[in-house]
């Protein structure tokens, strides 16, 4: 149980950390920057699951875990993220 413990709160971190660089390089000044933190974290989860499940099956290499949470954090936040609320701005002619 514990060599699950360790490796599972470590991905968590790294997922915390990269959604937090992600909201630093891509979109400052978003309304609710803890979602970002939040969102990584999470994926960090998602990821380490998937990553135990790809090495109880196919016996995958360890160096596949960060790829698998860098790449859950781009798309949750990215192509598959919450969509950019811009304010509407009203055209002076109109």
């Amino acid at each position: 149980m514990q060599a699950l413990i360790l490796p599972l709160a470590m991905a968590a971190a790294f997922g915390a950390f990269v959604g937090t660089l992600y909201r630093l390089s891509r979109r400052p000044g978003h309304e609710r920057p803890l979602l970002f933190t939040l969102v990584g974290l999470v994926a960090g989860i998602t990821g380490f699951l998937l990553h135990q499940l790809l090495v109880w099956v196919t016996g995958a290499p360890a160096w596949l875990l960060p790829l698998l949470v860098v790449l859950q954090v781009w798309l949750w936040l990215g192509p598959l993220g919450p969509a950019s609320r811009r304010p509407r701005q009203d055209h002076p002619g109109r």
